[in-house]
């Protein structure tokens, strides 16, 4: 996948560090989790790796557990999960991933933050192909850790590759083997930081630091939107 990979990887997660409202994004993503699998995360592995995101982020203790306790609770909202495409300033490529109680809202919502910055969605399914679905999984390099043995154990597992940055791991593999390699890694006694799955363009565009300024307002402003949980983009 090599180093352009390795740049869109760091590019995205630097986008999803500086979200204005990441905390109640991994609440709901705990509270989804615990009302489809059970609040027990030993049972349920979607919750227990939404659990890890949220500590990844140091998301408090008592926020963890009031998201796994809203699940049970009369009022829990019920989330539809969707994902929205669509085409903005310079032809940007954008896939917006949501989870949300109102489609009506969330989608109104979309268009209009697409028509005010010049773009438009497009039929969901138009940028599918454009775009490599990829399990994700980060994990501190430790001393005891080969990694090149470890690329071999983890091959049946469904792992692709693993790249290093600044002494932190990148375990890719595809999405579909995400449970899979959950359970290899846990088998394996490595603690896994965060995973997540990512949409990876598989041809990233260069845009010029005026054309990113305007991009990145677009961005802004869907990242911003309680609805949604996650933005990819075909930026190099």
């Amino acid at each position: 996948m090599g180093r352009a990979f390795e740049y869109r990887r760091a590019a995205k997660e630097k986008r999803w560090d500086k979200m204005s409202k990441v905390f109640p994004k991994l609440a709901k993503s705990i509270t989804m989790a615990a009302k489809e699998g059970g609040d027990d995360p030993a049972l349920n592995p979607r919750l227990r790796t939404a659990i890890q995101n949220a500590k990844a982020q140091n998301m408090p203790k008592d926020n963890i557990e009031a998201a796994i306790k809203r699940a049970s609770g009369k009022d829990a909202a019920s989330y539809t999960e969707i994902v929205y495409e669509g085409k903005g300033p310079h032809g940007v490529l954008v896939v917006i991933e949501c989870a949300t109680d109102n489609t009506t809202r969330t989608i109104a919502n979309i268009k209009s933050y697409f028509n005010k910055a010049g773009g438009a969605l497009v039929p969901t399914g138009s940028l599918e192909f454009l775009f490599d679905r990829k399990a994700v999984f980060q994990f501190e390099l430790k001393d005891e850790i080969d990694t090149e043995e470890l690329e071999l154990e983890l091959i049946d597992a469904g792992l692709e590759v693993i790249q290093i940055h600044e002494g932190t791991a990148y375990a890719y593999g595809d999405y579909k083997d995400f449970g899979s390699l959950s359970q290899a890694f846990e088998e394996k006694g490595i603690d896994v930081n965060k995973a997540n799955l990512q949409r990876i363009p598989n041809a990233p565009v260069e845009f010029s630091e005026n054309q990113l300024e305007e991009i990145d307002k677009l961005l802004d402003k869907i990242e911003d939107d309680d609805d949604i949980q996650a933005v990819f983009t075909n930026i190099a």
